[in-house]
């Protein structure tokens, strides 16, 4: 088959691989039909994440057909099409009893915090992920779901994490009736947080970024109040004038760990403009929400130093709250959501390209060219 593999920082390219095989009674083998690049996929791409070995296949969001099943696995027969949560999970461990299925105990040997990710370095689990012709979906009768007739396959891709992802982060803000909820972050996620952040009751969200095109995308797709904060020398300054100066309700964190800036930043904190990547991010939610406030962490951070303000955060009383999210937790209502309506995640996709063009996929993608949003990955493409 042919894959997309890691070859160092902004090094990939498209290789020959073995077929994925049958490893546990209940793995199952997907051909992938759609996989999508992910802005977290840019820390793994940019060399900010640990362990992230060469040859790796990158990848959390895909969806496809099984085209073999173990002899275990009870749901699933070839020829369904499924859609696969970004979390690999057991399904059966403490936390996931729980709900935690991005914590759970049994899938990754190499961290106490994180679970199983499919295409996410060797830090969560080393598990390959969809940016391929097939891959292997260990734990089959507990992570995929058939895809409803009803839902558009670009649809459900998208639900397998930035959907799902930008509608826990609303949903861990714990947002009551009438907030002012502030979005960092106008990527996939920080959209779909914004969307989300409506559906939870919010009375005003306001969205925070440097690029143009993706401010008026937050516009008009979810219908938020913008800040551009490359043009004001301070805009936790500008969003405390917007707020009576007394802060936001609540500050969603939808960039994470320096997607866009580097190694300096990343450690210093140190705001350089057209830079708002982590911490610098987080630190303006803490300035930017009123005392007593909440802050949502969504962005993806590694286990890297980074001068975060918890003395201001304590001493103003706020609740962060924060996890990669349980996917598959979240889908039942956003099922709704998008059958009723209220949510097409299909909207944000502006690029497609066959996986033989990854490559220049993630330049778009990581350069900000083009007007790119979100590209979605074809790798059976004619």
């Amino acid at each position: 088959m042919r894959a997309m593999a890691y070859r160092g920082p902004y090094k990939v390219r498209v290789e020959d691989r073995d077929m994925p095989c049958i490893e546990h009674p209940n793995d199952a083998i997907v051909k992938v039909s759609l996989a999508a690049i992910c802005g977290s996929d840019l820390h793994l791409y940019h060399g900010m994440m640990p362990d992230t070995r060469v040859g790796h296949t990158f990848g959390h969001e895909f969806v496809g057909s099984v085209h073999e099943v173990g002899p275990s696995v009870q749901n699933l027969k070839p020829g369904d099409r499924v859609m696969v949560p970004f979390n690999v999970y057991c399904g059966s461990c403490y936390f996931c009893a729980r709900g935690l299925y991005s914590n759970c105990h049994n899938v990754n040997a190499n961290a106490t915090a994180v679970g199983g990710i499919y295409g996410y370095s060797h830090t969560c689990g080393g598990y390959d992920g969809g940016q391929g012709e097939y891959v292997r979906v260990p734990f089959a009768d507990v992570g995929p779901a058939l895809i409803p007739e009803w839902m558009h396959e670009e649809d459900a891709v998208l639900l397998t994490d930035a959907v799902a992802t930008g509608y826990f982060g609303a949903q861990l803000a714990d947002i009551a009736e009438g907030d002012t909820v502030v979005v960092f972050g106008a990527g996939p996620i920080g959209l779909f947080a914004a969307q989300s952040s409506w559906l939870m009751g919010a009375g005003r969200v306001i969205v925070v970024d440097h690029l143009e095109y993706r401010l008026e995308k937050a516009r008009t797709l979810a219908h938020a109040e913008v800040y551009n904060f490359a043009e004001y020398d301070d805009i936790v300054v500008e969003l405390k004038k917007a707020t009576d100066y007394l802060g936001a309700d609540v500050a969603i964190d939808a960039v994470g760990a320096e997607a866009d800036g580097n190694l300096l930043q990343h450690v210093t904190s140190a705001k350089f403009k057209l830079q708002g990547g982590s911490p610098v991010a987080l630190n303006w939610a803490i300035d930017a929400v009123r005392k007593g406030g909440t802050i949502s962490i969504m962005g993806a951070y590694g286990p890297m130093f980074s001068a975060v303000k918890f003395g201001d955060a304590l001493n103003k009383g706020l609740t962060l709250r924060m996890n990669q999210c349980p996917v598959k937790r979240q889908w039942p209502r956003l099922f709704e959501h998008v059958r009723n309506g209220y949510l097409t995640p299909r909207e944000i996709v502006t690029h497609r390209v066959p996986l033989e063009h990854i490559a220049e996929g993630y330049h778009l993608f990581s350069s900000k060219l083009d007007g790119c949003i979100k590209t979605l990955v074809l790798p059976h493409a004619g």
